[in-house]
């Protein structure tokens, strides 16, 4: 299965998305955009989809989705072009309506946080289009590091399953090497890539 790297983007003013959604152009064609409420977590981030339609015709937009429903978050963001849906099952009433959502306007995935354990994917595999480990402690912020333990879930999720595993915190350079290893094959990174003089190198350091 061919992995893929992805960068992402945790941000709460257009102004910074937009500046590093030019640099994205630059060096690959997929971005990973984090959405928060400030409920799922103590954070917001910038919440509005209009503005990235006039980037979806170059750059394939997944929406990980660290908020309250995030089935009702799905059509806005899809008819803004995204095409990807990753939602948290944490704060999610149905998962069965979030993937019969998401599937409206493109593909869907599940998300555990760090704690959640992979019994709380209550949908099964076949009808999922990845799903997605934070690998972290909890989501909601960009920087703190892998765990090695959160590995653990990708190992027994790959057992289960072939379709796509992304895995998302602390991935670097040397993280995504044990993070392969472990079966995952999508690779979300932030802080490493835009924590850089040169982000472009960083990139290409995971690619």
């Amino acid at each position: 299965m061919q992995s893929q790297v992805i960068p992402g983007i945790l941000e709460k003013e257009w102004d910074q998305i937009e500046t590093k959604l030019e640099q994205i152009k630059t060096f690959t064609t997929s971005a990973h955009i984090d959405i928060t409420d400030g409920k799922f977590v103590n954070n917001k981030t910038f919440l509005d989809p209009e503005p990235f339609k006039k980037y979806s015709s170059d750059i394939f937009f997944e929406l990980h989705m660290m908020v309250e429903n995030p089935e009702g978050f799905i059509e806005p963001w899809g008819k803004a072009g995204f095409r990807r849906f990753l939602g948290h099952i944490e704060y999610m009433s149905s998962q069965k309506e979030f993937v019969e959502q998401a599937k409206k306007y493109g593909e869907a995935g599940i998300a555990l946080d760090g704690p959640t354990h992979i019994s709380r994917i209550k949908i099964p595999f076949e009808q999922l289009d990845t799903v997605l480990v934070y690998t972290s402690n909890r989501v909601g912020f960009s920087g703190p590091p892998l765990m090695e333990d959160r590995l653990d879930k990708v190992r027994h999720l790959r057992k289960l399953t072939n379709i796509p595993i992304e895995v998302d915190g602390g991935v670097n350079d040397k993280t995504i090497l044990r993070a392969r290893e472990a079966g995952a094959t999508r690779f979300v990174s932030t802080s490493y890539i835009w924590q850089s003089e040169n982000p472009i190198e960083q990139f290409k350091k995971l690619a």
